[in-house]
């Protein structure tokens, strides 16, 4: 890459084949969790929910069998692609963090923990119904080896992050159903991976993965289906490229 970012729109299972190997120091990333038919046969008020829930979602109601065919997929080629020892987070739904692993680790990832994001603003959505949902959780692994970047300068780092969802100023350019916050995902970037090495999602969503990584000094490579959030993603990003300019 001779540029700061690099933006591909397609299914990643098919575009992930496309860059070198031993390419990428980092893959941050947020696929679909796939619990949309899971959702569905639940009493979860979807009907209240806007349009854009991620329960509503065609992207998120596969099959399982098919889900983890991709899923397979997907950590093949980030093997194949990441470093020896190069990092890789991946945002799941709790209950698939098991299927998850089994699958990275058939692939040489080693499993190192698995944390949560703790949304301190989260939506009362139920609140006399049960407990709110205010959290999601992510999986930390390394590719062909057991360590690798941990930049916590001396300091405790606890296995999750707590932050409030995305303000308005992350919204102006669009809003995906499932946009993480840029500061949550600069907490990764700063952490597993150094200035000048590049970092990838092959599930960019809404970019914050992208504006984090050049931000901070970091190459991107991303990829996106939806055409839609794809443009999202090149504007946000683009702006954020531009804002680092001299």
């Amino acid at each position: 890459m001779k540029e700061s970012y690099l933006l591909r729109c397609g299914d990643c299972t098919e575009k992930l084949k496309e860059i070198n190997e031993n390419s990428i120091d980092l893959v941050l990333t947020d696929p679909p969790y796939n619990l949309g038919l899971f959702m569905k046969k639940r009493e979860t008020n979807l009907g209240a929910l806007r349009s854009n829930h991620f329960a509503a979602s065609d992207w998120d109601h596969m099959d399982q069998c098919d889900w983890e065919k991709k899923l397979d997929v997907f950590f093949s080629e980030s093997a194949r692609v990441i470093k020896t020892k190069g990092a890789l987070i991946i945002f799941v739904a709790i209950i698939k963090a098991e299927t998850v692993i089994n699958i990275a680790q058939k692939h040489g990832f080693y499993y190192k923990t698995t944390g949560i994001w703790h949304k301190t603003n989260p939506m009362p959505r139920n609140m006399n119904l049960h407990f709110i949902n205010s959290t999601e959780s992510w999986i930390y692994f390394i590719n062909n080896g057991k360590t690798g970047a941990f930049n916590n300068n001396g300091k405790a780092i606890h296995d999750f992050y707590e932050s409030g969802g995305i303000g308005m100023g992350e919204k102006k350019d669009g809003k995906h159903p499932t946009q993480k916050p840029i500061s949550l995902m600069e907490h990764f970037v700063k952490l597993l991976s150094n200035e000048g090495d590049t970092v990838l999602d092959p599930f960019m969503g809404g970019g914050s993965s992208g504006i984090a990584a050049v931000k901070n000094n970091r190459k991107f490579y991303g990829i996106e289906l939806n055409k839609e959030y794809f443009k999202m993603s090149d504007l946000r990003i683009k702006k954020a490229s531009k804002d680092k300019t001299p």
